[in-house]
């Protein structure tokens, strides 16, 4: 929630200029939305959401897919939209439109099974009533979504959320404000007479902050570690539950047995797509030595025919924050100053290019390094950019060590010749998803929950585990007939408790 567009203020209103991040262009003025806009929007949605979450679950499945329908006829306005705030290409934003689409459908189709209410058993002492579960939905859920995704990632809570019955304030990044805009453009177009019920306010840390002390009954964020606990700072005061989703140094573990040419062409593309500014992208690999200078190899030989830019042969585009770059370069000087090696880019390798800004702007040439110290900013912090680090290791046993020695637990792959040996190392891995030989391949699939521990935070998206994530368990007794021995009643002699306690007592030494 980094403060860092144009903003100017006129007497009823302030806005700011959302820009193209490899020219810097102009694209649209959006308002600032301040606190009183900010609680509005939640006004609106909690009287939205009563209407919506009193609709049977076939209505709300309904009317979110139509939404879903009218999302994949305008996906190219939507993905036009994305590639033009963040700089990636074209195909980049329609892909990640197809996953976003998948998502919607799976919540709208499955919110009915997942959150219906279920009978539990009682138990002895409580075999007069009959008792069961349902899930209620929270209110209004506020949503802070990161610039990186901008559609599916902040749609995993906001499809989510809906689908489990609440309404949706959505505050997108400043750098991604039209297209949180469109979203919401399109839902009141497939979802009329619900106005309120899905509202983006758009702005930069100021507004994120006013959304996180509007009242909201829970808040979804996606962001950095450090941005997340001054939210959360906010959140405490009212006690407002909190979802995170913080990022990571997401890990390969590259087996002996592994086929080197699909772990190769997996890390590059885990590595460098979207310019490596994925939370679960592949930052660090950790190969057997046996098999280490091969997949090296294999890796700089595909990286290297890779090229940033905006035309259509490029593979990736700029970086989309400002600054973003110095943190790249920070990273890469930090880990060639400690001794280890560049294979591709790197300040002091022979013709290569600042690997911050190798051909000017923003753009950044893929970076590959080798033998970096584990204590390097590279191995410990989140570069969020195009580049890679492949250590060396004895065995899987250190490979897992290793893996699971970083601060952040968000996600993480296992390239190994035996599907059931792969398993086994994902099970033994500190990490909230792991693919075995593939990466990113959990991300497909709308049916597994999604996020982390440590600093990459708390909290689950996607599957049953999300669509509870936006409720409330409610138990519910009812009381059948009256009890041989009421426990519960003045009135009950205390011989005939005694007897009771004794009874159950018996029965739970011989259990």
């Amino acid at each position: 929630m980094t403060d860092t567009g144009t903003h100017r203020r006129t007497p009823s209103t302030a806005t700011f200029t959302s820009r193209d991040p490899a020219t810097g262009r102009p694209l649209a003025e959006h308002p600032v939305h301040g606190p009183e806009d900010v609680a509005r929007a939640v006004e609106r949605g909690r009287a939205a959401g009563v209407r919506w979450a009193a609709l049977p679950a076939a209505r709300r499945r309904a009317h979110l897919l139509s939404w879903k329908r009218l999302l994949a006829s305008e996906l190219d306005a939507v993905a036009a939209s994305v590639a033009a705030e963040t700089g990636k290409p074209l195909q980049d934003a329609e892909l990640e439109m197809l996953l976003t689409l998948e998502h919607l459908s799976w919540a709208a189709r499955n919110a009915g099974r997942v959150l219906r209410g279920r009978r539990v058993r009682t138990g002895l002492p409580a075999s007069n009533q009959s008792a069961s579960v349902v899930h209620r939905p929270l209110g209004v859920v506020g949503v802070i979504g990161p610039w990186n995704y901008p559609v599916y990632t902040p749609m995993g809570s906001i499809g989510y959320a809906l689908a489990a019955g609440n309404a949706v304030v959505f505050k997108p990044s400043e750098y991604t404000p039209g297209t949180g805009v469109l979203l919401a453009r399109l839902f009141e177009r497939a979802v009329p007479g619900f106005a309120g019920l899905f509202t983006v306010v758009t702005g930069a840390a100021g507004t994120g902050a006013a959304l996180a002390a509007s009242g909201v009954d829970k808040l979804a964020f996606t962001g950095s570690p450090g941005t997340a606990r001054k939210v959360m700072e906010v959140c405490a005061r009212s006690l407002t539950p909190f979802l995170a989703e913080c990022g990571g140094k997401d890990a390969v573990l590259v087996t002996a047995d592994a086929d080197l040419d699909a772990a190769a062409d997996a890390i590059v593309w885990g590595a460098l797509g979207n310019a490596g500014q994925t939370c679960a992208g592949v930052e660090r690999v950790y190969a057997v030595r046996a098999v280490h200078a091969r997949l090296c190899d294999r890796v700089v030989e595909r990286a290297r025919a890779l090229r940033p830019g905006t035309g259509p042969d490029a593979a990736y585009g700029p970086l989309t924050m400002p600054g973003q770059g110095d943190v790249v370069r920070r990273h890469v000087d930090a880990a060639l100053a400690a001794g280890a090696g560049a294979p591709l880019g790197g300040t002091d390798a022979p013709g290569s290019a600042d690997p911050a800004e190798p051909s000017g702007g923003p753009f950044v040439a893929p970076v590959v390094l080798v033998d970096v110290p584990e204590d390097c900013p590279a191995m410990t912090e989140e570069t969020f950019g195009p580049t890679v680090a492949i250590n060396a290791v004895a065995d899987v046993d250190e490979a897992v060590r290793r893996t699971n020695a970083s601060r952040y637990a968000l996600g993480a792959a296992v390239f190994c010749g035996s599907r059931r040996e792969g398993a086994a190392i994902a099970s033994r891995l500190r990490a909230g998803a792991v693919s075995v030989n593939s990466v990113l391949g959990f991300a497909a699939v709308p049916a597994l929950p999604f996020g982390g521990s440590g600093d990459s935070g708390f909290g689950r998206i996607h599957g049953a585990e999300g669509l509870r994530a936006f409720t409330a368990p409610q138990s519910v007794t009812v009381r059948r007939f009256a009890p041989p021995v009421d426990l519960t009643s003045f009135a009950t002699p205390s011989a005939a408790k005694a007897r009771a306690v004794a009874l159950t007592r018996w029965l739970h030494t011989r259990r």
